[in-house]
């Protein structure tokens, strides 16, 4: 089986895109991880599908897998490679489209400096619907990673479960070993992504984020979100918040409880290929 496919970023953070609006994807979590595999296949961080919408008040819908073949809910830097795909493809005309995702409904606007803001929706904190085993609606709280390391972490979903911690040097955190310690802990059932953040002022800060999934990427567009509504929760920000990733940077817009989070950035095309797969 043959599949064509666009190789694209948003600051580092790469996907392979594939059209399924004209026919469905044969994906399995196998061809999923071969496409991803950085040896043997075309290697990225996710694999984003563009399908046809299954609601009459959408323009598409899209779908998500991480490198390790299970599929997850959202993906902020893939929805600006998603807008600039479909218009680059001729999918739609629209600078501004709807998008039904496995957790709602995103609003992606394509620039007139070819930058894509995206509507990421209102963020949720209530720990159930994280999901974050949690007895306490405090922003701040404990988590336990092993015997002698305990972690502050505000608990965020923007679609997806966030655990945000903040950092004195983001150079020197401890990314790799708590990372994954974080991601697999048993208060996040579904697993979590786990930001580190360090704050520079409060218009800016700097961000490395350890995806479920993924491991360590250059840039997670919902991890920024993420960051920026614990920062201003915190205090410790202000609206709007330059986030500085090892993949550039994006502006994240957010006015507080009850509102959606925007967030704009860059979306590059790399090249087109095919992929014959098993």
């Amino acid at each position: 089986m043959r599949m064509r496919f666009t190789k694209m970023h948003g600051l580092g953070n790469d996907f392979v895109v594939v059209d399924a609006t004209r026919a469905p994807a044969e994906l399995t979590p196998e061809r999923v991880r071969a496409i991803a595999d950085r040896h043997f296949g075309v290697g990225c961080d996710q694999l984003l599908v563009v399908e046809p919408p299954t609601r009459a008040d959408v323009d598409f819908r899209y779908r998500i897998f991480n490198a390790d073949g299970g599929e997850v809910e959202q993906c902020g830097n893939g929805a600006r490679c998603f807008v600039r795909f479909v218009h680059d493809k001729g999918l739609t005309a629209k600078r501004r489209i709807r998008v039904e995702t496995c957790s709602g409904v995103i609003e992606p606007y394509l620039e007139d400096d070819g930058l894509v803001t995206v509507d990421m929706g209102v963020p949720v904190l209530e720990p159930a619907e994280i999901p974050f085993r949690s007895d306490s609606r405090e922003l701040v709280q404990a988590l336990e990673l092993t015997d002698d390391t305990r972690i502050a972490i505000t608990a965020v979903s923007m679609g997806n479960p966030h655990a945000v911690h903040v950092v004195a040097d983001i150079d020197s955190a401890p990314v790799a070993t708590l990372g994954p310690l974080i991601e697999s802990h048993e208060r996040f059932p579904a697993r979590v992504n786990a930001g580190f953040m360090q704050v520079l002022d409060e218009h800016a800060v700097r961000l490395r984020v350890f995806e479920r999934g993924a491991g360590e990427t250059l840039a997670c567009g919902t991890g920024a979100c993420a960051a920026v509504v614990a920062g201003v929760l915190r205090g410790l920000l202000a609206s709007p918040v330059r986030v500085a990733t090892r993949g550039g940077e994006l502006t994240i817009a957010w006015d507080g409880a009850g509102t959606p989070v925007h967030m704009t950035g860059p979306a590059v095309t790399v090249f087109e290929g095919e992929i014959e797969l098993a």
